[in-house]
Parts: structure tokens; sequence; C-alpha cells
């Protein structure tokens, strides 16, 4: 099985590796050089985006739902140039009404569309035991299945096209929500006189526990690492994504814009690591953005 992988990034590259060293035949291609540099100086075979290899499986890693509309439609062309009966398999965390659309347009092209966006980070992608949300047929997860055992430790089929990025922008909101709602916690255990650490190894036996507690704390926070490999930027998208999906679809969520707005006003960059939305809770001294709208941020 060939696999064309587009988009050498953190996620990308490392997928790209992993599929190598279980044996597939592997092409990378990225819009920047340095990133195809970068993987040839690890021994990865690239291209320039322009002159696509033919595929069994192309596989996207891409920022927005704009990048993955422009390989397919117009750049790359995958509309066009991809083999009958080839796979797309995009591991972005994309807007659901896009990927619909697209998907659409891919059956119509002959070719076959999975959404797979994933979880777990560069770790995850580099030891190939990424967490993934299958949106597509069962027929082309059954294809593609050698190149889903080879990325992922756990990978979930939930629904149609589109689906996995829908359960994907709920998976990100929650994430986001505990990091602020965990952060809380600890603090007023930690006004309360309870070590951080205790706190957490007390949440952690309890119903209150989640990813953020029993993973990013320890491993992320508490150490000051800050080195998970997923920005305060795609994150924010991310949220921006799910509060618009939740209103085209008619759903006022209440705690959701709070949770937008929140991530929004932190003072954290967009280039900074995500779990830094937690600083102005462990240490209020630390400044703000004042909340003028929230259109200036996006």
């Amino acid at each position: 099985m060939k696999i064309v992988v587009i988009g050498l990034g953190q996620m990308g590259g490392n997928m790209a590796l992993t599929l190598r060293k279980a044996g597939f035949t592997v092409v990378g291609t990225d819009v920047m050089a340095a990133a195809r540099n970068k993987m040839a100086s690890r021994g990865l075979d690239v291209v320039n985006p322009d002159a696509l290899p033919a595929a069994d499986v192309y596989l996207l890693s891409l920022p927005t739902s704009a990048h993955v509309s422009e390989v397919i439609e117009s750049s790359s062309g995958l509309l066009r140039q991809a083999p009958k009966g080839s796979v797309i398999v995009d591991t972005s965390t994309s807007d659901p009404v896009v990927s619909r659309d697209l998907a659409k347009n891919v059956h119509q092209a002959g070719l076959e569309w999975l959404d797979a966006p994933v979880s777990g980070g560069p770790a995850g992608a580099a030891t190939g035991t990424l967490g993934m949300l299958l949106g597509g047929e069962i027929s082309t997860i059954k294809r593609v299945t050698p190149v889903l055992e080879a990325l992922a430790a756990r990978y979930t089929h939930v629904g149609e096209a589109g689906s996995g990025h829908v359960v994907k922008l709920a998976n990100n909101y929650l994430c986001a929500a505990h990091l602020l709602t965990t952060a809380e916690a600890i603090a007023l255990a930690s006004r309360a006189g309870v070590a951080p650490e205790a706190c957490l190894a007390g949440l952690n036996s309890g119903s209150g526990r989640s990813a953020v507690s029993e993973v990013n704390f320890p491993k992320w926070i508490l150490s000051d690492a800050f080195d998970s490999g997923f920005t305060t930027g795609l994150m924010r998208k991310d949220l921006r994504l799910a509060r618009d999906a939740a209103a085209d679809l008619g759903l006022s969520l209440d705690l959701l814009t709070r949770v937008v707005e929140r991530w929004h006003t932190d003072a954290s960059p967009d280039s900074a690591d995500f779990n830094h939305v937690t600083d102005q809770i462990r240490h209020p001294s630390q400044p703000r953005i004042t909340p003028s709208t929230l259109e200036d941020k996006e």
C-alpha cells in the first residue's frame, strides 16, 4: 500500500515516519520547504506539492478546513489527480460542514473519504498510539484498517462523513473546559493549604478525574514543561468551530460560549502551548486580556 502524507508538521511528519516504520511505502509533502527538508533529513521520501505521485491513500494533516479544501479541490488537485478508488483520509480537526461537502465531491470523483481526526499529540503520532475518531463508510475503514492500526492504539467509528470531526470538536471542548475547571479546583485546594500534587491524587481517585487531571497537569503543567505540541491558537480555532457548529444546529450552549470567551481573553499568545491557559488561574497576579470583543482576537 502506497501512502502520500500531505502536511509534514509535528503530527503529519511523525505519522509519516510511523507508517514507514510499519512497512508502508510513504511519500511526504508540505508547502513549506523547511518541513520537507527536515523530513528528508530523517529519511522520508519527499516531493513538491505540485508533483504528488499516485497512491492508495492520501493522508492529510493540515491546520484548517480551508487548507484541506485547497489541497483536495485546487492546489494539489486530488479530485483530478488521485487514482480512482484511492482513499482520502483527513486527520486534521476540520469543520464538519466543510468535511461533509468535501466527502460528497470526493465520492462523485470516484474516490473514497474518511475523516479521522486524532488525539495523542506528536508523541502519539511518533509511537503509533494515537486515538482516532472515524467518520465515513465501514467499507472504507476496512480498506485502510492496516493504516489505522499502524497509527492508533484505538480508533472509533462514530458515523457518516463529518461525524469524526463533530466528535473531535466535542472532545476538544471538554478538554478546554477541563483545563479551566481543574485549574480552579487546584487553586481552591491550594488556598486551603492542600498541595497541588495531593489535590490531583485525590481528584484522580474520584469521579472528578479527567485526562487533564491525569495527564496534562502532572506531565506539562506542574512540571512547567509546557511542550505538549498543541498550541493555544489551535485550541481557540477548534473552540470557534464547536461554537459555530452549535449555532448552525440551533443550539444555545451557554457554557460552551463562556469557555470560548475565556480562552480568547486569556493572555497567552496563539503560539503558546495550550496548557498555559491555566497560568492566570494558578497565578492570579498575571494579567488577562480585556474582553473588548471576541472578534478582536479571532
